[in-house]
């Protein structure tokens, strides 16, 4: 039985769908106003894990992650580059495209954009407004009532007196209630609105998904997913509009994935301690830091640094380099078998990637010791469960070639030297190489090559 770790019950809990066989799962997705970066790049990964794992498992799985493409943050940016709203979320929706695409992530299912759903968030506001659990303010805006809907908390474990003594709560003179949260914003001199029955203005950030998670997956869904910074107040506003609108529960299950730390302190824009993921894609092949992020459990903090990822490099290495030179034919996974079986246990315990990724390890050192074609297979089929080690070992080991380094003429020139017993020359040639970041290595079967 699949078990996963529901934020809402603070508990493991045996997963039972609302339709046999069936996942609808939710994502909060990206804010579009910048590339990416790492901390993006860990949800994208764990929620594609995820998605992978219950394909695989025999669900029927509709994925839904949204893209905000309306904001604040989005209208300065804009503002500041003189450049039009929808001219700037395109290109950067265009840039997360190719990156997650390159860190091999499947396309969700679904991704709607905010832009699209403004009807839907009027006509829920309305409904608020309507059964009392909203208001509009003497600015304009509309605010949604905390202390109107009981269950307020009850996914972050905050009491509304502990969230009023907090720093989080606005000062907005115009509430009625500290605790009370936008959902309707009046437009503001060169900002973009739309009209509404309170005035031209535009939706708040909560409402957006409360919406569209409605509208393609239904008023009651499975999972709900996203990063840790998101359970409150993001997650927890989501739940008190969904749930007051609507009269019944949101989404069984919650899931967080951890933060992506730098020197102990969340990697976030608003800190500016981030690294985009294009910029960590200039240093290291994609598939390593697909395999840094999933060898970490997902709800764990993530530590990110170099020598973090010289080591999932080299690890992954050392995977590709068992599967180097053995015919794999495909063919179905034998779940019976013992590797398999642990392999199974292991992502049904919550998605534990790294004891998967022990198993995946456990095969490659059987490899080692004998060159199985099955075990071979084994290892490549359960590894492309999660998105690994699917290319040729070759040409994940030598990455992308060097067109000022001529690495199989100076191979040649080095067997010729050796041939002539010229080992000075061919020592010196090694060198070369290795100052290259090119590693020699010698077999009975020839010399073959990859990067350090």
């Amino acid at each position: 039985m699949l078990k996963l770790h529901n934020t809402l019950s603070r508990s493991k809990q045996v997963f039972q769908p609302i339709t046999e066989k069936t996942v609808s799962m939710y994502v909060c997705g990206m804010t579009v106003y910048d590339f990416c970066h790492l901390g993006h790049a860990r949800v994208m990964v764990v929620f594609d894990m995820v998605a992978r794992w219950f394909r695989a498992s025999g669900y029927k799985v509709t994925y839904v992650r949204n893209i905000t493409d309306i904001d604040d943050k989005i209208i300065k940016r804009a503002n500041e580059n003189n450049e039009s709203i929808q001219s700037l979320t395109q290109r950067f929706i265009t840039a997360m495209d190719e990156d997650s695409a390159k860190l091999g992530i499947i396309r969700p299912d679904l991704e709607p954009r905010a832009t699209e759903h403004v009807q839907g968030m009027l006509d829920m506001i309305s409904q608020l407004i309507e059964k009392g659990f909203a208001y509009q303010a003497s600015n304009g805006d509309v605010f949604y009532k905390v202390r109107s809907f009981s269950d307020y908390g009850k996914l972050s474990g905050k009491s509304l007196e502990d969230l009023r003594a907090g720093e989080r709560v606005d000062v907005d003179n115009h509430k009625q209630d500290p605790l009370d949260f936008v959902l309707w914003k009046s437009v503001k001199p060169g900002e973009p609105y739309w009209e509404s029955p309170w005035g031209n203005g535009r939706p708040g950030w909560h409402i957006e998904c409360s919406v569209m998670s409605a509208a393609h997956l239904g008023q009651h869904f499975d999972i709900h997913g996203g990063g840790q910074d998101l359970q409150f107040p993001h997650h927890e506003n989501e739940i008190a509009q969904s749930e007051a609108t609507h009269g019944c529960t949101m989404a069984n299950y919650w899931m967080h994935n951890g933060f992506i730390r730098v020197d102990d302190e969340k990697m976030s824009k608003s800190l500016g301690n981030f690294f985009t993921i294009r910029e960590v894609l200039e240093q290291y092949d994609p598939e390593v830091v697909r395999f840094f992020i999933l060898r970490a459990h997902y709800r764990s903090p993530l530590n990110y640094s170099d020598k973090h990822l010289d080591d999932a490099k080299a690890s992954l290495t050392r995977l590709y380099t068992a599967l180097r030179g053995i015919e794999i034919t495909d063919s179905a996974i034998d779940w019976a078998l013992p590797q398999a079986a642990k392999f199974k246990a292991a992502m049904d315990d919550d998605f534990n990637t790294p004891e998967a990724i022990a198993v995946l390890f456990e095969l490659a050192n059987d490899l080692n010791k004998d060159k199985s074609a099955a075990t071979a297979a084994l290892l490549k089929q359960l590894a492309a469960i999660i998105g690994l080690l699917q290319r040729d070992p070759e040409s994940f080991m030598q990455g992308e070639t060097s067109s000022e380094l001529d690495i199989e003429g100076l191979i040649a020139a080095r067997i010729a030297a050796k041939t002539a017993k010229n080992y000075a020359e061919a020592d010196r040639i090694r060198k070369t190489l290795a100052d290259a970041g090119i590693v020699l290595e010698d077999t009975a079967q020839g010399t073959t090559w990859r990067r350090a």
